[in-house]
């Protein structure tokens, strides 16, 4: 019951960033639930295709298999957020680059308010 709570917050802040860069880069077009929707259907898809890529691919071309399915991988990410917030894939782009942007500062000011973080989504 808690898991099940603390990853429906989770899912709910991390939608935050998206919607405001969907906001930003949409001209005010983008609403909460496209955000959401774009964040768990990303973040399902990006872990399918990298899996299914990686397990199917992996006999055939042996370990550049991983590096195929995760750059796949991305690509659909980015596909599903252009599909959610009806956009080209240049501005999904924008909306995804956006975001990180936006959670790296809610990160800072959470920490610095409440000295609470967010998990840790980069590689940095």
């Amino acid at each position: 019951m808690i898991l099940g709570i603390s990853l429906l917050v989770l899912w709910i802040v991390v939608s935050i960033p998206v919607y405001i860069s969907g906001e930003l880069i949409t001209g005010g077009k983008a609403g909460f639930g496209a955000a959401m929707g774009a964040t768990l259907g990303g973040a399902i898809m990006y872990v399918v295709i990298l899996w299914a890529g990686a397990f199917l691919l992996t006999p055939i071309l042996g370990a550049s298999a991983v590096t195929i399915a995760f750059l796949f991988a991305l690509l659909v990410w980015v596909a599903v957020y252009a599909s959610a917030f009806d956009t080209g894939l240049l501005q999904a782009v924008a909306i995804v680059a956006v975001g990180w942007l936006v959670l790296l500062v809610m990160d800072y000011v959470l920490v610095s308010l409440f000295g609470v973080a967010l998990p840790k989504f980069w590689p940095f």
